[in-house]
């Protein structure tokens, strides 16, 4: 009797918004997936919300309830980094910062199989020198998602100076195989959608700030004249303020656009942590801070 193939494995380091939006990613598009955070109450939870996401796709008819219960069957949490040892993939999805980032990758190099494949999901940070930090940055690759992972299809695919063309190519498979889009990028700042979305979304700050409109009306004027899924202020509230203002501090360091620098409004929103649906309050109020599920 022949055997099944091998299921793929992908891990996700990191639980928060981000990592737990592409750990939906891949356990519906058919991987066995690994949702791991240090903190492993942190991924027990982010599990939970998987969960939820999977649950509210059937009530919505995205998803039929075999489909949904053999996906959540593909998931599982842990905070426990040697879990990820047979993972063919790891996906970091940690803190933006360079450090902690790094830190991550060379710890990885201890961990996984020869030919694993490691991806950053930095949204401002240089692939190449993330990859610096492993031993073996030829199978060090970015794949960032956009935000929120678990409903947008493409996938920033970027080469760092000494990624391989196979291991380039194996991301790009991946993707497809996960139900995603690629795109490949030149390893630059912000790649393609930060380069437009950062400044952008600064843009519908400063109307608001300036009391050009309403954060509703500017969201409406948005979805409907330019056919966006999300207005600018409502994609800030899932994001996370404290997102926006790290990324403006990030991306005006090394690009000086003055378009990149941090409204004063923003800067006084994290400040009096109104952060977005996270803390129940940011452009919106909200009644729960559950980003999944609800």
């Amino acid at each position: 009797m022949q055997s099944e193939p091998r299921r793929m494995t992908v891990a996700v380091a990191g639980a928060g918004t981000m990592g737990t939006g592409i750990a939906i990613v891949a356990a519906r598009g058919g991987a066995q997936t690994i949702l791991f955070d240090a903190d492993e109450q942190r991924a027990t939870e982010a599990l939970q919300d998987l969960r939820c996401f999977l649950e509210r796709s059937v009530e919505l008819g995205r998803l039929t309830g075999s489909q949904a219960e053999q996906a959540a069957g593909r998931a599982q949490a842990s905070g426990c980094l040697q879990d990820l040892a047979d993972a063919d993939l790891v996906i970091e999805a940690v803190f933006e910062d360079h450090a902690v980032k790094a830190k991550l990758i060379g710890a990885l190099d201890g961990v996984l199989r020869p030919d694993a494949i490691v991806a950053s999901n930095t949204s401002t940070l240089s692939i190449t020198r993330l990859a610096s930090a492993s031993k073996r940055p030829q199978q060090v690759v970015g794949m960032h998602f956009c935000l929120p992972a678990q409903l947008m299809k493409l996938v920033e695919v970027t080469p760092g100076l000494r990624t391989s063309a196979e291991t380039l190519a194996k991301a790009e498979n991946i993707c497809q195989d996960l139900g995603q889009i690629p795109v490949r990028t030149k390893d630059t700042p912000g790649f393609i959608l930060n380069r437009f979305v950062i400044p952008f979304n600064n843009d519908a700050i400063r109307l608001v700030e300036r009391g050009v409109a309403s954060p509703a009306d500017i969201d409406l004027g948005v979805r409907k004249a330019l056919g966006y899924p999300l207005g600018p202020l409502q994609l800030l509230d899932l994001v996370g303020l404290d997102t926006q203002l790290r990324l403006c501090e990030a991306f005006y360091e090394i690009t000086r656009d003055p378009r990149h620098v941090c409204p004063p409004l923003l800067r006084q929103m994290v400040a009096a942590g109104h952060l977005g649906k996270k803390s129940g309050e940011g452009f919106y109020r909200y009644e729960s801070t559950r980003t999944f599920g609800v």
